[in-house]
């Protein structure tokens, strides 16, 4: 088993394409075709499924899939370690981000490693909690933004923030940041909410489930991005965290406030894989999370959150 099999393979899974693993590797399409039949061959299971719609995982190469990411993440991070040290800090670093807290932390973020770490490779993934603590136990990740999660045995947890909830509603409304909305009110309009097992709508229906109101759901989704489009167009209010937020309310596309009676909060932790040994490069951008979210915290750039610990290392 050769490296560039593995290369292939990951590049194949995620372009869906021969051709286009061909065009991002740079080599011609026959050749991945040959490096993808010869690891199917050497381990004696079909990884793909070749379809009318392209290459296919078949539930062994998903598995296989897995392993291969983080053989190649553990080849990188050894070819960086073993490279003469200087007195910069260099190599790759993959932060997977929930997609709430992408518009407040990553692009601070990103800043403040180019300017103090430009040596390092910044590598930036969105997904829901359960994905990201997956891609952190598979090594697709180095770090990870998620939020309520405890300690795993394949995961170290640091607390980082408490962040409140907030009720979005049309910009007519007349929500504002620094008044508390009650979920009495929220709960007399038609709601777009999280699916049911989305971590959000866990939250949601717990803290209401003591209001003896039934909600009017209008619609339900996986995606932040869905639940603001159906609010401007006028299908209901929804309920997200401040930092998902804060940015359209000051730009005037909704009107949001934090919920109160109750009041809904989430917990905002970092996680690192515990089995592996974490690079210089990852401990800073780490320390760099941590620094950055502290700042916006007290700047009020990260609305509605209150700290819960800042290690500096």
């Amino acid at each position: 088993m050769e490296m560039k099999q593995l290369i292939a393979m990951v590049t194949v899974a995620e372009a869906g394409s021969v051709t286009y693993a061909a065009q991002m590797l740079h080599i011609v399409q026959p050749a991945v075709t040959r490096q993808i039949k010869t690891l199917e061959d050497e381990l004696g299971v079909v990884l793909f499924d070749r379809t009318r719609h392209g290459m296919v995982l078949t539930s062994a190469g998903e598995v296989f899939l897995s392993h291969a990411r983080r053989a190649l993440q553990e080849l990188e991070r050894a070819r960086t370690e073993l490279t003469p040290q200087t007195g910069e800090i260099t190599g790759p670093v993959s932060v997977g981000v929930l997609e709430s807290l992408l518009d407040v932390i990553v692009p601070p973020l990103a800043s403040s490693v180019a300017a103090r770490f430009p040596g390092v490779e910044l590598r930036v993934m969105s997904g829901f909690s359960g994905y990201l603590q997956n891609w952190l136990d598979d090594g697709v990740v180095d770090i990870a933004v998620l939020y309520n999660l405890a300690d795993t045995p394949a995961m170290r947890v640091k607390p980082l923030l408490s962040e409140r909830l907030w009720a979005v509603a049309p910009a007519d409304a007349g929500l504002v940041p620094t008044e508390d909305v009650t979920w009495h009110r929220v709960l007399s309009r038609a709601l777009i909410l999280p699916i049911v097992g989305h971590g959000l709508r866990t939250l949601i229906d717990r803290a209401r489930s003591d209001i003896p109101i039934e909600p009017k759901i209008s619609l339900e989704t996986n995606s932040m991005s869905v639940q603001k489009q159906m609010v401007l167009a006028g299908r209901g209010w929804t309920i997200l965290p401040g930092a998902g937020v804060a940015r359209d309310v000051e730009e005037g596309k909704f009107s949001a406030a934090p919920l109160a009676e109750p009041s809904l909060s989430r917990s905002v932790v970092v996680g690192l894989q515990r089995a592996t040994r974490i690079s210089r490069a990852v401990r800073a951008v780490n320390s760099e999370l941590f620094r950055v979210s502290r700042d916006l915290v007290n700047s009020g750039t990260w609305p509605s959150a209150t700290l819960l610990d800042t290690p500096t290392h």
